[in-house]
């Protein structure tokens, strides 16, 4: 048996969850409602070939017999799906108990429910984080089972462990620089300046709250015309909605990409996300067509040192900052062979719990809007005031795009 040390991405994510081992909160995933065409057998048939081919389902994690260092071995047996047929009423219990916990000492670490009652076909799937991010499941997982399903050929798909060997052999000497490059980006960070104010108390800690807001007068339109990326956009109107609302005239938060670089990296199914710190001083008071071109170069010099981030997820040290994601095409729908698959939102339940103080993830609607969804700590802020987050960064996305404002036009009383 051959093991493998955690990436340090998911050193964090599995020690985050330590802190609340109850939870869901690392669980991603969802119940959708297949169409009446699909033949659940041949797709049951289907899910199996990509799981026994991809080596992340085969993915245990396991204590190393000599060091006790957690470690992730490749070769466990698949959780074998199966179809399982059920009265209506059985299926609306079962809803219910659909997102549990994950127990993770060498067990599986994803669930997929194939599931159909007298009216409907349904796929619950559940993975947990630590081994699968976001384009890993809700891209290449279902491009995978809808070529099985079709009964193409695969191609060989690259081995995710292999990933997770050589990254482990990358010299210390050469993420030097980018460690000090990561220090000195966080090395003003306080959560008592850079974090919304608290205006909640005797709420039990980490309690999720939720809240989505769409974009009022903002639409797709503007980046179609100016050619403006639209994450950079949004990530600058995130940095400066905090400053605004801190009443700071800096921001110090943290954004996530898909960690995926060149066509082999967009191959491997795995977790592949990186979460780059961020900082902005205000203070210097520039155009808004300045500061995104100097945050794009921020960004860029930041993807150059992501090797390095294993400073900031060792040493936890964005346990508490804001953190941002701009998505695409990953409204939870899919197309499941030539037939729609429709989301079936599950609600909060008293396991779930938040991962950060704040997230703020912005999602490109195919109408052209944008929706804002704020994950939050209720246990902080109140729904009133994450509600003016929201509202706050929507005035603030209308001013900025005027490039030629200043910080002092956004940011004044």
């Amino acid at each position: 048996m051959k093991y493998y040390l955690l990436r340090p991405i998911q050193r964090w994510l599995v020690d985050t969850h330590f802190n609340k081992a109850k939870s869901t909160m690392m669980n991603i995933g969802g119940l959708y409602k297949l169409s009446a065409a699909i033949d659940m057998n041949h797709l049951a048939d289907a899910i199996n070939r990509v799981l026994a081919a991809e080596d992340v389902f085969h993915c245990r994690f396991l204590f190393h017999p000599e060091t006790s260092d957690l470690c992730q071995i490749f070769d466990g047996a698949p959780e074998h799906v199966f179809l399982e047929r059920m009265s209506e009423k059985s299926f609306e219990q079962r809803m219910e108990k659909l997102r549990e916990p994950y127990y993770l000492i060498n067990r599986p670490l994803y669930r997929i429910y194939l599931m159909q009652t007298p009216e409907a076909n349904y796929l619950y799937v559940d993975f947990y984080h630590a081994i699968m991010d976001g384009v890993a499941s809700a891209y290449l997982f279902v491009k995978a089972v809808d070529a099985a399903y079709r009964g193409r050929n695969k191609r060989h798909s690259p081995s995710y462990a292999a990933y997770v060997e050589e990254e482990a052999k990358i010299p210390r000497e050469e993420l030097a620089e980018g460690h000090e490059y990561w220090k000195k980006m966080l090395a003003n960070f306080d959560k008592k300046k850079h974090l919304p104010p608290v205006d909640v108390e005797g709420v039990a800690a980490w309690t999720q709250g939720k809240f989505s807001y769409e974009f009022k007068n903002f639409t797709e339109e503007f980046f179609r015309t100016t050619r403006i990326n639209e994450n950079n956009f949004f990530l600058g109107a995130s940095m400066l909605t905090l400053a605004k609302i801190t009443g700071s005239k800096d921001s110090v938060m943290s954004w996530i990409h898909n960690g995926r670089t060149n066509m082999h990296e967009y191959r491997l199914m795995g977790l592949m996300l990186e979460q780059y710190s961020c900082a902005w001083d205000f203070s210097d008071d520039i155009t808004i067509g300045e500061f995104l071109n100097r945050l794009e170069g921020q960004n860029q010099i930041g993807m150059k040192y992501r090797k390095s981030l294993n400073l900031i997820y060792d040493e936890g040290l964005e346990d508490d900052c804001v953190s941002f994601i701009f998505q695409k095409g990953m409204n939870g729908d899919f197309v499941l062979a030539d037939t729609p698959a429709k989301v079936i939102y599950l609600p909060p339940n008293e396991i779930s719990a938040v991962e950060n103080a704040l997230d703020i993830e912005v999602e490109a609607q195919p109408t052209g809007m944008y929706v804002v969804a704020l994950d939050y700590d209720a246990s902080r802020y109140s729904e009133a005031a994450i509600q003016n987050f929201a509202v706050t960064m929507n005035k603030i996305l209308i001013d900025m795009r005027d490039l030629d404002k200043k910080f002092s036009d956004i940011l004044k009383a």
